[in-house]
């Protein structure tokens, strides 16, 4: 890599970072080589290309943010390529800010969009980073619902004011900017109805049920082109407090959608910042509730992809947020994200325990409760899948299967994706209870329901599972299963 002409100035604040981190110049090089990787780069950078930068030398591209991230991560706080010293560029974080305020939180979301709706595929291969989960968490937490979201019509001046203004006060005003018009100037000041946010709901039930039924991929980017050409163009429009919370949380719960049919197709750094703003989103409806729900949604993805501490911490600042005044299905379904999150690092006693919570919780839910839209799925059946998935990472084999089957029998067949996740998880169990046979079977049939999805979960539960059998590889069962699924191709 090639960097750009010294500068005189040596860089003390990157030293100072340095010792502070602990790094060698060699090793920091290797962590923003690394990174790169993550992020689909190939750098060659080095001790020397280290001391360099310690002269005042500015690196390239996005280096600068790869460099911030590196620190970011090690000293567990946010950093930018500013706070080292080094000129600003693209941020890695972008799209894991949360924003001051309504106004800047919409133009994130909806860059978002725009990126993520046209060809940008580069967006899709973006790097989860666990780092990025404790601002926003954070600042959730502590932060409170905005004062004012409301967005009224300009006042209007009457023609007879603009002739009689001096020209040459008009023509000491610079013109603005010039930029691409977008869909949110198809519709200037739109007044936002209670129809164009029913609208919006009865879509993301629409979206909900072809995510559950088909796979995040089925209708991922139809999802992202409704919320670029149809859901801003309404929060750039004009609404009084109450419509304006309203269309806020509804959104919130769109942009988590996206965010979780992100997660589904892998593409989990782009899932990643789809929750952040959904968050945000959620905090400017003044909905406590719904902003712990994106919490736990960020928890399970964290827990797919191995951050158990980080997963529960999240679970727990859900619970805190929201308190102990959150319908008895809410606190269930918060209770069960922690146990997963336990379940995963192997702790046994705070699993049970948030389990035992959980099952509590439920249990206290009455026929007539008012139960949040989004919490309705947080049904006996879903709680049994939760134990169940907790038990078989506990290699507690006979109890996970209990508790599949049970939930199995209970969940209805449109939810056709949770099905086979849990059909995996009884698989697994039968093959930790030594009835290959049994397992073989079962796991062969969720692999059929893979192949018909377009869901990289689903085949990696299938994947998880085949690893599994890798001790019994040369057994008849296995050989049959093998045979089964490359048909399926």
């Amino acid at each position: 890599m090639t960097d750009r002409p010294a500068q005189r100035t040596p860089n003390r604040q990157l030293a100072a970072l340095i010792a502070e981190a602990g790094f060698s110049n060699a090793g920091l090089a290797r962590r923003v080589d690394q990174l790169g990787l993550e992020h689909g780069l190939d750098l060659r950078y080095d001790k020397t290309s280290v001391t360099r930068w310690l002269r005042g030398q500015q690196p390239r591209g996005t280096t600068p943010a790869l460099i911030a991230e590196v620190f970011t991560r090690r000293l567990g706080r946010r950093l930018t390529a500013q706070d080292l010293g080094l000129e600003a560029c693209a941020p890695v974080y972008a799209g894991l800010e949360f924003a001051a305020t309504p106004e800047e939180a919409v133009d994130i979301v909806s860059g978002l969009w725009r990126k993520d709706s046209g060809s940008h595929a580069e967006l899709r291969k973006i790097a989860f980073t666990p780092a990025g989960l404790v601002v926003p968490s954070r600042d959730w937490l502590i932060g409170k619902a905005d004062d004012r979201v409301a967005r009224e019509r300009p006042p209007r001046v009457p023609a007879q004011a603009r002739a009689a203004a001096p020209r040459e006060r008009l023509e000491a005003v610079p013109a603005p900017p010039s930029r691409p018009r977008g869909p949110a100037d198809r519709a200037p000041g739109h007044r936002v109805t209670g129809g164009d946010i029913a609208a919006l709901r009865s879509v993301g039930e629409l979206f909900r049920t072809l995510d559950d039924q088909y796979g995040g991929g089925h209708a991922r980017q139809a999802l992202v082109r409704y919320l670029e050409h149809e859901c801003e163009p309404l929060l750039r429009g004009t609404y009084d407090e109450q419509t304006g919370r309203r269309l806020f949380a509804a959104a919130a719960d769109l942009t988590r959608l996206a965010g979780w049919t992100s997660y589904d197709i892998a593409a989990h750094g782009l899932a990643q910042r789809y929750f952040v703003q959904a968050l945000r989103l959620a905090q400017a409806a003044a909905d406590r509730a719904y902003g712990s729900f994106v919490l736990v949604t960020m928890s399970r993805q964290a827990v797919y992809l191995g951050h158990g501490r980080e997963a529960v911490q999240l679970a727990r600042v859900a619970q805190q947020g929201v308190g102990s005044g959150a319908p008895p299905v809410v606190q269930a379904l918060l209770h069960a994200a922690e146990a997963r999150a336990h379940g995963v690092l192997g702790e046994v006693r705070a699993c049970t325990g948030a389990l035992v919570r959980a099952e509590r919780a439920l249990e206290a839910a009455r026929p007539g409760d008012e139960v949040p839209h989004w919490a309705r799925f947080f049904d006996e059946a879903q709680l049994a899948d939760e134990f169940g998935h907790c038990h078989r990472d506990l290699q507690q084999f006979r109890a996970a299967a209990q508790h599949a089957e049970r939930s199995l029998q209970l969940r209805a067949p449109a939810h056709a994706r949770s099905r086979l996740f849990c059909r995996v998880v009884l698989a697994t169990a039968r093959l930790g209870l030594g009835e290959l046979d049994q397992a073989c079977l079962l796991a062969a049939e969720a692999a059929g329901q893979a192949a018909e999805m377009r869901s990289v979960r689903a085949v990696e539960y299938v994947r998880d599972f085949e690893r599994r059998l890798e001790p019994y590889k040369d057994a008849a069962p296995v050989r049959g299963y093998r045979e089964k699924v490359a048909a399926l191709s």
